[in-house]
C-alpha cells in the first residue's frame, strides 16, 4: 500500500524486509520519524492548557487531510481506520496520513448475507469502533460500501469524527465508549454539534454534511476539497471581495 503513493499528505515507506518464520511472514516496515507526534497529541497538548486549536488551523489541517484521501481514493482504496492518532504532523504542521494497515477496495459490493457478516467482522477487528462509518457496524445483504465511510464523522476514526475532534478537543463518541454505552446504538442517530463562538457557520455545516448517518447523502471527497478551499483564509496581502 505504503509503494502505491508518493504524496506529501501519506507517510513514505523509507525501506523494509520480509522473514518467512515456519508457515508465518513478518513484513519489517522502515519509516519515517515525525518529532511532532501525531494530531491527537497536538490536541491533548492543547486541551490540557484549556485551548483549541483555531479555525484557521482546523482549515489547514482538513485540507491536507483531504488531499491525503483523495490521493487513495483516487488509487481505488479507502483508508478505513480515519482518526487523529492515525494523522502524524510534519515539521511545517503539515497533516501526514499513517497506518495503512485496514486500507480496503474502496467500493465493494455486497450480494449475500454471509458476505455482508464478513465485512462486518471485518470492520470489527479492524476499524476502531468509535469512528467507525454507521454503516460498518449492520453491514446489509445487498449494498455497495464505498470510500464515503472515510467521510463518517467520529474524530478519531473517520474524516467527520476527526474534524469534530479538532474542533471540541474529543470524539462524539469518546464518552459513550468509556461509559460502556453503545456506539453502534449512537452513531445510527444524528449527531447535534454543539454551540461554539470559534466556529463559523460554514464550519458547522460542512461538519454536519460529514456526519450524516445515510451514507447516500454524505459527501464525496471532491466537493469537501472545493468546500475547503473555498473557506481557506486569504494570504497575506490578498484582497477578497464579500458577495
Amino acid at each position: 500500500m505504503h509503494h502505491l503513493f508518493n504524496h506529501p499528505n501519506i507517510l513514505h515507506l523509507v525501506a523494509y524486509c520480509l522473514k518467512e518464520r515456519g508457515t508465518k511472514h513478518e513484513a519489517w516496515l522502515l519509516l519515517p520519524y515525525l518529532k511532532r507526534g501525531t494530531l491527537w497529541n497536538e490536541i491533548e497538548r492543547l486541551k490540557d492548557k484549556g485551548n483549541f486549536l483555531t479555525e484557521d488551523e482546523i482549515l489547514q489541517l482538513l485540507l491536507g487531510i483531504c488531499r491525503g484521501l483523495e490521493a487513495i481514493h483516487a488509487q481505488g482504496y479507502a483508508h478505513r481506520d480515519l482518526k487523529p492518532t492515525n494523522i502524524l504532523l510534519g515539521d511545517e504542521g503539515q497533516p501526514v496520513l499513517m497506518d495503512l494497515g485496514s486500507m480496503k477496495q474502496a467500493r465493494i459490493h455486497v450480494e449475500s448475507s454471509r458476505q455482508a457478516l464478513a465485512l462486518q467482522d471485518w470492520a470489527a477487528q479492524r476499524c476502531t469502533i468509535s469512528y467507525r462509518a454507521p454503516e460498518l457496524f449492520s453491514v446489509q445483504s445487498h449494498c455497495v460500501i464505498d470510500e464515503r465511510t472515510d467521510v463518517w464523522v467520529r474524530s478519531m476514526r473517520s474524516l467527520g469524527c476527526v474534524l469534530y475532534a479538532m474542533m471540541f478537543g474529543e470524539g462524539p463518541y469518546d464518552m459513550v465508549f468509556q461509559k460502556g454505552d453503545s456506539v453502534a446504538l449512537a452513531v445510527q442517530n444524528q449527531l447535534s454539534i454543539p454551540q461554539s463562538p470559534r466556529h463559523s457557520s460554514a464550519l458547522r455545516q460542512l461538519l454536519a454534511s460529514m456526519m450524516t448517518v445515510d451514507p447516500l447523502q454524505r459527501p464525496y471527497i471532491p466537493f469537501l476539497l472545493s468546500q475547503l478551499e473555498a473557506l481557506q483564509p486569504p494570504t497575506p496581502g490578498q484582497h477578497t471581495t464579500q458577495i
